[in-house]
């Protein structure tokens, strides 16, 4: 598996799990709230947070249906709920930039369409993300691909196949900095539909690629689930505020508290995985000792005379002959006068 750096952090084996605070558009068109996300990700202990840049009109067609159910119920199309929020400009997003990287979180974007490549480049992000439902669009696939910027997208609804070639014609322009994320393109996703087992899928398919996910349930645990099925990226709905209105992401998100469960539920998975070579561990070392069985006497064993099965027990500690050699120690005779609950060794026999 090769690493994809996005930013200062490296992304692959042996690295530690890059978490991705999706803020979308959850700052409903204000700067103060965009900045307050950003701050509140960054305490979170997320590595960087993800706006999306797009223009309603660009999107979507006025009929086309909404396809998620949190939130906002009473709004009928895509339209209608995309032309809630003012899209940032080039200065906001300068200013956002700028905000992040005092404290020290990555920040970038997804683009829905070809004209929010541009803006982006002009405030030069880190990186692209591109969502499950655009990996069949190849005119943004090629923009942004010739960015020669790291791209991270979304599988959701795609077959091994329709992945492979996204990948390959991303890769035609030269660009090899790919990370692929498991989804469920599905809102919300229930807990029986996450399907963390196709990770297992993707990292087969694309074993030379960072596989992660991106997670559209409503627990902050799905991601450290992701995580022991070897996900190096986890991405995760962000609001500072559940109770904002109007957009469906404020019921799906997890706020700041959520967030900082999420992620040290993320790093208490990489710290238990540890190695998969079966063999004991330092820690282990006082128990080994201490609790495995060594032959013992059960009564008082006088010099010379030859060991009967009564004669001896199996008891802590693992100090002395190993039970496993009982066979060989029956019928041997004792070297000197054994008293009764003595751990035996090879020079009393």
């Amino acid at each position: 598996m090769k690493r994809v750096n996005i930013g200062k952090q490296a992304i692959g084996p042996g690295e530690p799990t890059f978490v991705i605070a999706e803020a979308g558009v959850n700052y409903n068109g204000s700067l103060k709230l965009a900045l307050e996300h950003i701050k509140k990700a960054k305490e979170a202990g997320a590595d960087a947070i993800k706006f999306q840049t797009y223009t309603p009109e660009r999107l979507v067609t006025k009929k086309a249906a909404r396809y998620w159910t949190t939130g906002d119920k009473h709004v009928k199309t895509q339209l209608e709920s995309f032309t809630k929020f003012a899209q940032m400009s080039m200065k906001e997003y300068k200013e956002m930039l700028a905000y992040a990287k005092k404290l020290d979180i990555v920040l970038f974007s997804t683009p829905f369409e070809l004209e929010a490549v541009d803006l982006l480049e002009s405030v030069s992000v880190p990186a692209y993300k591109i969502a499950s439902a655009d990996i069949t669009y190849f005119p943004l696939l090629k923009k942004v691909a010739k960015t020669k910027k790291p791209i991270i997208m979304s599988v959701g609804a795609a077959t091994i196949g329709e992945a492979e070639e996204a990948v390959n014609y991303i890769r035609s322009f030269g660009n090899n900095k790919i990370i692929l994320l498991h989804c469920i393109l599905s809102y919300p996703t229930d807990q029986k539909d996450a399907n963390l087992l196709m990770i297992d899928g993707l990292q087969k398919a694309f074993p030379d690629i960072p596989i992660g996910l991106s997670d559209h349930t409503f627990s902050p645990l799905t991601p450290a689930l992701a995580v022991m099925r070897g996900a190096k990226v986890v991405e995760k709905h962000f609001t500072i505020d559940n109770s904002l209105p109007d957009n469906p992401d404020h019921d799906l998100g997890v706020n700041p508290k959520g967030m900082r469960e999420l992620v040290d539920a993320v790093r208490l998975a990489e710290i238990s995985l540890g190695s998969e070579h079966k063999e004991p561990i330092k820690s282990e070392e006082a128990a080994k000792r201490e609790a495995r069985r060594s032959i013992t006497a059960l009564v008082d064993i006088p010099k010379d005379t030859k060991i009967t099965t009564a004669m001896i027990i199996g008891k802590r500690p693992g100090t002395g002959i190993p039970t496993k050699f009982q066979d060989i120690v029956i019928g041997r005779k004792a070297t000197r006068n054994i008293p009764a609950d003595t751990t035996l060794t090879w020079e009393m026999v």
